[in-house]
């Protein structure tokens, strides 16, 4: 492996509470260790098209609390194929970049594996998504403050839900994974949490709503992960007005503000915490790797693995958010 002189960071896929402290960390490590450091501007595009910026230790000031990346990100198809991947690497070469440090997920360590086989570029990554299921890690970056918004969120919405004797059906993200409504629907006390590790069966669901009417429960709170197998919260909602006609049923759909925010302090955390280490794994001569947070203790776990792993959800915590609902 050559002397590693210059090293670039980029964020790419989609964007998470905590990004800018993953940035700022691995810049300011970086410049200490001595590194010259660069971002990639809209992610793997960047490498691609030549679009880089110096980052110096003023460039990430005042950036820790701030939501979103300042490098902007995106998703490259393009980066799958080999004739881009060719032009990112004859670039990285003309700029004299020697080694990569890249935040996102499951796409973003799929083009960094294949690119870093094919070239021998030294790159590690960082967990940046807030859907939670990255396997080798705890918690992954954003994740802590998406919970925490989509929790205030749901707050506000039962107030109104008590106020008006309605029942809330709310849809958070996780196309693949139940992590957000999970951990959300036990911390806002939801009567029901539907996510996609776990079947759904319109009829204890219908069920249940039937015996919390009997015992005088006139509001209530459903949380619907979008890749859920009903369909999500609209088709939710149908099924319980087509059972239930006289209940009082509004949809929310909480969308991409799940995703913006001041990140919370344990993501700013462990950000700064992985993006240190990801200068110091690279000074270290390893490389193919994404670092995590396992026991608090910094983990690494090939892209390989990291890739064709997801982290399973606590069904446990599913049974027990239907007995404290009761």
């Amino acid at each position: 492996m050559k002397e590693i002189k210059k090293i670039a960071v980029l964020t790419s896929g989609g964007d998470s509470p905590g990004m800018n402290a993953a940035i700022r960390a691995v810049v300011r490590t970086g410049i200490n260790e001595g590194y010259e450091m660069v971002g990639s501007i809209r992610g793997y595009h960047g490498l691609i098209s030549g679009e880089i910026v110096p980052l110096h230790s003023r460039s990430v000031s005042n950036i820790i609390q701030r939501g979103g990346t300042i490098l902007k990100s995106a998703r490259c198809k393009a980066f799958y194929e080999k004739e881009e991947r060719k032009k990112a690497y004859e670039k990285m070469q003309t700029i004299g970049i020697d080694a990569l440090v890249v935040i996102g997920g499951d796409g973003t360590f799929t083009g960094a594996k294949l690119f870093g086989k094919e070239y021998g570029i030294p790159i590690v990554g960082l967990p940046g998504t807030i859907d939670n299921d990255l396997y080798g890690t705890d918690f992954t970056i954003g994740y802590d403050t998406a919970i925490n918004t989509v929790m205030e969120a749901v707050d506000k919405l039962r107030d109104t839900a008590y106020s008006h004797d309605r029942l809330f059906i709310i849809e958070v993200m996780g196309r693949d994974a139940g992590f957000i409504a999970l951990r959300s629907g036990i911390a806002t006390g939801a009567e029901i949490i539907l996510v996609p590790e776990s079947p759904t069966y319109i009829d204890e669901m219908l069920y249940k709503l039937e015996k919390d009417w009997k015992k005088n429960k006139t509001s209530g709170i459903i949380i619907v992960s979008e890749g859920d197998d009903s369909g999500g919260a609209m088709e939710v909602e149908r099924e319980i007005n087509e059972h239930f006609p006289d209940f009082e049923t509004r949809v929310s759909i909480l969308g991409h503000i799940q995703r913006g925010g001041s990140p919370s302090a344990m993501d700013r955390v462990l950000a700064s915490t992985l993006g240190n280490a990801a200068i110091m794994t690279i000074k270290d001569g390893v490389s193919g790797v994404m670092l995590g947070m396992v026991d608090n203790e910094v983990e690494l776990t090939s892209f390989e693995k990291s890739i064709k792993h997801h982290q399973h959800i606590d069904l446990e915590l599913l049974d027990m958010a239907r007995v404290l609902a009761i």
